[in-house]
């Protein structure tokens, strides 16, 4: 007999159990206050992804600024803004209830969440005053403080219950946030013009790039995924070695490409680079398994379309933003270019940050507001249909606008990157605004 497997399943507290006499266990602690964060980090998140559209299609349209600080803007708007924000928020999240044990204190919560909010807010400054450094220094110091307060949610809400059954997850994200508290440095060492910085500024723009983009943000949505995507697909969470493969090879890969290009030992961040390409292709069979188990809905088929095919594609971008990546690096490995081109956000940006990052982002709100946030059952049912309205439409123009600015930016073809830059900012921005409507509908009595 098929059993589908819900979010409600893996979300929802503990039931009550009975003792052999009788008598009744206490029940499961309440996740109230920790769903109503999470909701409020996925809002966060939305804003900063709506100003990363924005200033995208500002840089796609000629608008101009310092050199240099308006093309990274975007980028830093939607990863260390979006999906930092919500990765302090949603992260903690499921480590607790994976752990079927008690959250973190909200006051932890609220702090890291705030904490990473704010800091990246103030590093956003240098995007816009590049000459301004005190706020993006302090916005470093602000950044890297939530993320320890968000390590220390992690670990305060996964210290009892079944989470030994999958520790790789647990592992995952700890690897990660160690990984972006040495970004996190290293953008400050930059940002406060130490010398020894700048003297290797090359070499760190490599390892500033791989422990933030693939270290932190890739590493913590592809340990998310090895449970959250069978959740979203209806099928049974299955360990499987494509699933652990996936998260040691690129939790081992950062740290290989960083100490060589920090050290000059290029070889070593070859490897690195190989081992990047194993873990995106073990990614990418664990995704084509839980495809291949995935339940039959018989309602709302719209909102489980936005969610899925968002991750899914999500997925398929992570393959090739990696493989853009590693090829670079391996091309530094056996000398055909030099350290200034190890890294290249034009052809690597789009695929990681907007049809990887950004993509799987809105398709986890999607699934997630309904299932965790404000509202009773009738809202949940009318937030399903909003969140599900013109899915395929939007679907398409985030993937179509990711592949318009993959090949225009690089390419040089400024059209097709603005065509580009416009559907993405069209598909982000409507998201944001089905999902603000879904969250006042829940709070509508």
């Amino acid at each position: 007999m098929f059993v589908k497997v819900t979010s409600g399943m893996l979300l929802q507290p503990r039931l009550a159990k009975t003792k052999p006499g009788g008598h009744p266990f206490s029940p499961g602690p309440s996740r109230i206050d920790d769903r109503r964060i999470v909701v409020v980090s996925i809002v966060i998140a939305a804003v900063y992804l709506v100003a990363a559209a924005g200033a995208a299609v500002a840089l796609a349209m000629g608008a101009t600024g310092a050199p240099g600080a308006l093309p990274w803007l975007p980028l830093h708007l939607a990863l260390t803004g979006g999906a930092s924000t919500a990765i302090a928020g949603v992260m903690p999240f499921f480590v607790a209830a994976l752990a079927a044990g008690k959250p973190a204190p909200p006051r932890v919560r609220r702090t890291a969440v705030g904490l990473v909010a704010l800091g990246a807010g103030l590093v956003a400054v240098r995007g816009l005053a590049p000459t301004f450094t005190a706020a993006p220094i302090a916005g470093g110091v602000v950044y890297l403080a939530g993320i320890a307060v968000t390590a220390l949610a992690i670990w305060l809400g996964g210290r009892t219950g079944l989470m030994i059954r999958r520790p790789i997850v647990t592992l995952g994200y700890m690897l990660a946030l160690i990984n972006v508290g040495i970004g996190g440095t290293i953008g400050i060492a930059v940002a406060a013009n130490w010398m020894p910085a700048l003297e290797r500024l090359m070499p760190l723009r490599v390892a500033h790039a791989w422990t933030n983009l693939l270290g932190f943000v890739s590493l913590v949505i592809m340990a998310t995924l090895l449970h959250f995507l069978p959740t979203v697909l209806g099928t049974r969470i299955v360990p499987r070695a494509s699933a652990v493969l996936a998260v040691l090879a690129t939790a081992i890969a950062a740290p290989l490409v960083v100490v060589g290009a920090t050290t000059g030992w290029v070889d070593l961040g070859g490897g690195g680079a190989i081992v990047a390409l194993v873990g995106a292709g073990a990614l990418v069979v664990e995704a084509r398994r839980v495809l291949a188990a995935r339940g039959t809905w018989t309602s709302d088929a719209d909102w489980h379309l936005m969610a899925s095919a968002s991750l899914l594609a999500g997925v398929a971008w992570f393959a090739v933003g990696v493989s853009l990546a590693s090829a670079l690096v391996l091309a530094r490995a056996i000398g055909l270019i030099g350290d200034d081109r190890a890294w290249s956000s034009p052809l690597v940006a789009a695929p990681l940050a907007v049809g990887w990052a950004v993509q799987v982002l809105v398709g986890s709100w999607t699934h997630l507001l309904p299932s965790i946030g404000p509202g009773t059952p009738v809202d949940h049912a009318r937030q399903r249909l909003v969140l599900g309205s013109l899915a395929r439409p939007r679907v398409l123009a985030l993937n179509v606008g990711t592949a318009c600015v993959a090949i225009g930016w690089p390419a040089g073809i400024s059209g097709l990157t603005a065509v580009g830059a416009l559907l993405v900012a069209v598909s982000v921005v409507s998201a944001a605004g089905l999902a603000w409507s879904a969250i006042r509908l829940g709070q509508r009595r």
